[in-house]
């Protein structure tokens, strides 16, 4: 495997990463602002407040992207096997 293969996998791969983990992470961003302007309007300051919708929230997000996210990775793994394939 030559050096300039490993870093285009290498770039795939964090670029593939990022895709995957913004979904979630933008999810868990809007509730968490929509909760602390809850509280900041209420006065309820509650722990279990703050946690429990983001992780419903980012499960819900999982659970409807999962189809997206594992055709993505298959995506991937075939791309990295064609690259290593056509290496040999």
């Amino acid at each position: 495997m030559t050096l300039e293969v490993f870093i285009d996998i290498m770039k795939d791969g964090i670029q593939m990463l990022l895709m995957l983990i913004t979904p979630p992470l933008l999810i868990s961003l809007v509730v968490g602002i929509l909760i602390s302007i809850f509280e900041a309007a209420t006065q309820i300051h509650e722990q279990t407040l703050t946690f429990a919708p983001r992780i419903i929230a980012v499960f819900l997000t999982l659970l409807f992207l999962f189809g997206w996210m594992i055709e993505n990775i298959i995506q991937y793994i075939t791309d990295i096997i064609e690259k290593y394939m056509s290496m040999i």
